[in-house]
């Protein structure tokens, strides 16, 4: 027996040292890459090795067991690893092929403002899945750091930096006169009304944001600029200033409504790192439209083996918070009663 627990250590020693790198190896490789390797065939022995040795320990070493502490931690870390190989790629075609549960790995879908969608384009394939519900794009919407502002440079290199308040009036100096925000478009069109072009700000869908600019000479005279975000534009012989538009994004929201049996039964607005689940699976915000801001790119994930995982951790915070404090105090304590 003494021999077998000999084997076990320094098995697990090996395991271990191997680990540390793997890890470091997975460091420098890159994230794609390191994820393709941490789910390849040979590492998923190597994974499941590790789980068998834990279990192996927690039987071999009866001190395992008579220690909290110690047995909270060697069983957060079974789950986590257990919860991990089961939400992984290979883990997810043996729950297919043993248990019949189908379920998507991770992949991305693309959805339009007021449409459904439930296809999904799995990662790293060429294959489309289909969800067991639908999700609706009621709105897509990106807010902006505040306030915005318009960039004003003339041609002695001389610069301004003016924030967008509407018919607000700013000095650029004695000799460059005054600029003033007229107007704010967030998709700007031009319409004919007779011989005249007139501007205006379109509900439809669409983003072509602009700002109405006029600019003031020292003699009085206004000249009326359009400046785009998107389309700097060109400055002309008889232009004094250069004019740019910027703004900074600080959240691109997605209103969805998740749709089953033709009823909406969950509906929430989701955003960078604060995802929507439902029906085992993790909604996270991923992309966008940056053209037109029509449409939204999301990243679904299973969350099969999740649950695993964190209560691995939990078990894990436990049983080191118990073995390295909660234990002697208890005991300072005991003794203090005693």
């Amino acid at each position: 027996m003494n021999r077998f627990k000999q084997a076990v250590l320094w098995i697990g020693l090996t395991l271990i040292i191997l680990l540390i790198f793997l890890s470091i190896y997975g460091a420098f490789i890159g994230a794609e890459r390191a994820k393709v390797f941490f789910n390849s065939l040979p590492l998923s022995f190597y994974w499941i090795a590790l789980i068998l040795l834990l279990i192996t320990g927690i039987w071999v070493f009866s001190r395992l067991i008579r220690i909290p502490g110690f047995l909270f931690m060697h069983a957060g870390c079974i789950l986590i690893l257990t919860g991990a190989v089961c939400g992984s790629q290979a883990g997810h075609k043996l729950q297919k092929k043993i248990f019949g549960v189908d379920k998507i790995p991770v992949g991305q879908m693309a959805i339009f403002e007021g449409e459904s969608e439930n296809r999904i384009a799995l990662e790293n394939s060429d294959r489309v899945r289909e969800l067991p519900f639908y999700l609706k794009l009621k709105d897509f919407r990106i807010e902006y750091y505040k306030p915005e502002y318009l960039y004003i440079q003339n041609r002695q290199g001389k610069s301004w930096k003016i924030p967008v308040e509407l018919n607000a009036e700013f000095s650029l100096g004695e000799n460059n006169g005054t600029v003033k925000i007229v107007r704010k478009f967030e998709n700007f069109k031009i319409k004919i009304e007779g011989d005249k072009r007139v501007p205006y700000d379109d509900p439809q869908p669409g983003s072509n944001p602009a700002l109405e600019v006029e600019i003031k000479s020292p003699n009085g005279q206004v000249v009326t600029k359009y400046v785009f975000e998107r389309f700097p534009g060109h400055i002309y012989p008889e232009d004094n200033f250069f004019l740019s538009y910027r703004r900074v994004i600080s959240e691109y929201i997605s209103e969805l409504q998740i749709i089953r049996n033709n009823e909406v039964v969950a509906e929430k607005d989701i955003e960078v790192n604060h995802p929507l689940h439902f029906g085992g699976y993790h909604l996270y915000q991923a992309d966008y439209d940056k053209q037109a801001g029509q449409y939204t790119i999301l990243t679904v994930t299973s969350d099969t083996g999740l649950g695993t995982v964190y209560a691995g951790y939990l078990m894990l915070c436990i049983g080191v918070f118990w073995h390295f404090w909660l234990r002697h105090i208890f005991k300072a304590k005991k003794a203090d009663g005693d």
